[in-house]
């Protein structure tokens, strides 16, 4: 039997059959991602949109790593908010609820087809027309609606019952319907001819650009023309003998992985002992530490693009000084034959509500997301690259390139965080890597997934009286898709959580 020449992880099989069509026909890693993205917009229409934002990072064998970043853009107006359609919704987990705001005016510049476009330019092999064949057809013939993408639609019902269009277009999804979308299949078909000015400059553009001016929004044509893909250097972080590269500032999210590294890493971890209930506490106090910091952090990397010794030992101290014992969004990861990767995070907040007319893109709702928006709501910047939790993330160490990032709001970094930790310190295989059940610390309380065992929760709830538990593994706490390649070969993992699939080719 020959010996797999490339991992592919995403969050749908649909997704993941995608990049493997593209990748046994010959493309590279970064025609995979794109046909896997535009998938995704299909197989994952809650997490992933033609109308959202992203980041790629892509490093070519041979080559310097690249953020592309495609991410919302905040409008070049802010109309007055008693002209705005904007109100809240609660997404209900089961165990947790969670506010978003949705409406028209919760709608930032997309950046998704820029994006995809962008990177076909700069490492595309196939044809842009041959790559967008796997979505179209998904479109076309229809996806099965499984057990997980149902419970997700539940989750945020109130989004996709919120207008005429996404009622028409979504309807009542529930396990074991097929899902057709032919005006999103003929979308895609107009994008393969005509490319992304369709959407920019053209006709796709000035129906989103009536809708807005209509009913609430704030963007206008100016928005579309002049949006633009940003290339980044990524950030660098030395950990456990690896580099690790991720999203850069302006985004939060890389930067708060790097600094939760940079506290484990004196913090005394022992590798031998990785579901302890010391290891698991000390694990909890990094996560809060990280979210108490998380203004100091991003202030120091705005003004200097990396966390400085100082800043560190302050949080630090917090952490040594504890008892010994002590949102909709997907990703893909693709490595392919000659070692190239891609680490490609998509989101289109939870989706506001309201569909572009006729095209199957229902919009996102970047501007009603809590925790992307730090000055509060409507008192964002005019014309800027919105910040993001979202960390495309590779590892690398002795030969072995890892691909990898996670789904889950402001569940993300922590994910992220724990199964790098997972790999590095533990020496897990992906699967368990990513398997492993999480915490995750936020406004003052500590989550903590079911999967744990006894001993580590009644530690855990010790430390932290007001904990919550969760009774199983739940979406609520990302998910991780892991590709990797490593002198024995090819590894990928999906998370379970999010209906995560790896293959290895």
């Amino acid at each position: 039997m020959a010996q797999p020449s490339g991992a592919v992880a995403a969050g749908h099989p649909i997704t993941a059959a995608a990049a493997e069509e593209i990748l046994r026909e010959g493309g590279n890693a970064f025609d995979a991602v794109i046909a896997a993205a535009a998938a995704a917009c299909v197989a994952e229409p809650v997490l992933a949109s033609l109308a959202g934002g992203g980041f790629l990072l892509a490093h070519r064998e041979g080559a310097a790593p690249v953020v592309h970043d495609f991410f919302a853009q905040t409008p070049r107006r802010r109309r007055p908010e008693n002209e705005t359609e904007f109100y809240p919704v609660h997404a209900d987990f089961g165990y947790a609820t969670q506010e978003f705001h949705i409406g028209l005016g919760s709608v930032a510049t997309p950046g998704v087809i820029a994006g995809l476009f962008d990177i076909h330019r700069h490492h595309g092999s196939l044809s842009m027309a041959r790559l967008l064949e796997p979505a179209i057809r998904g479109a076309r013939q229809g996806v099965r609606i499984e057990q997980l993408q149902s419970y997700i639609f539940d989750v945020v019902a109130p989004i996709y019952r919120a207008s005429e269009g996404a009622i028409e277009a979504y309807g009542s999804l529930y396990p074991g319907r097929i899902h057709r979308q032919p005006a999103l299949a003929a979308t895609l078909e107009a994008l393969s001819r005509e490319g992304p000015d369709l959407f920019y400059r053209g006709e796709l553009g000035r129906r989103l650009g009536q809708l807005s001016t209509e009913q609430g929004g704030h963007l206008c044509a100016a928005d579309l023309e002049s949006y633009e893909v940003i290339h980044r250097e990524p950030l660098s972080i030395d950990y456990r003998g690896a580099r690790i590269f991720t999203n850069p500032p302006p985004t939060a999210g890389g930067i708060l992985i790097g600094f939760g590294l940079g506290l484990l890493e004196a913090s005394g971890m022992d590798p031998a002992f990785p579901a302890s209930p010391g290891q698991l506490r000390l694990m909890a106090e990094v996560l809060e530490a990280t979210v108490a910091a998380r203004v100091a952090v991003l202030a120091e990397a705005a003004s200097s693009g990396e966390l400085s010794s100082e800043l560190l030992a302050t949080y630090r101290e917090r952490v040594a000084g504890a008892p010994p014992m002590s949102r909709g969004t997907t990703h893909i990861s693709i490595i392919d034959k000659v070692g190239s990767a891609a680490a490609l995070t998509l989101s289109n907040g939870e989706g506001c509500g309201h569909l572009i007319p006729d095209t199957g893109i229902m919009l996102n709702n970047m501007l009603g997301e809590e925790d992307i928006n730090p000055d509060g709501f409507n008192a964002w910047p005019q014309n800027r690259r919105m910040t993001s939790m979202m960390a495309p993330t590779l590892v690398e160490r002795d030969g072995c390139r890892i691909a990898m990032g996670s789904g889950g709001s402001n569940r993300i970094r922590s994910a992220i965080l724990q199964v790098i930790v997972n790999l590095l310190d533990y020496r897990d295989d992906p699967a368990t890597a990513v398997a492993r059940p999480r915490l995750h610390a936020e406004a003052g309380h500590l989550s903590i997934e079911g999967g744990f065992p006894t001993e580590v929760i009644e530690a855990l709830v010790e430390a932290h009286p007001a904990a919550e538990l969760w009774p199983e593994r739940n979406l609520f706490f990302g998910g991780v898709h892991l590709a990797m390649r490593e002198a024995g070969g090819f590894a990928a993992a999906g998370d379970p959580r999010r209906g995560g699939i790896g293959l290895t080719l």
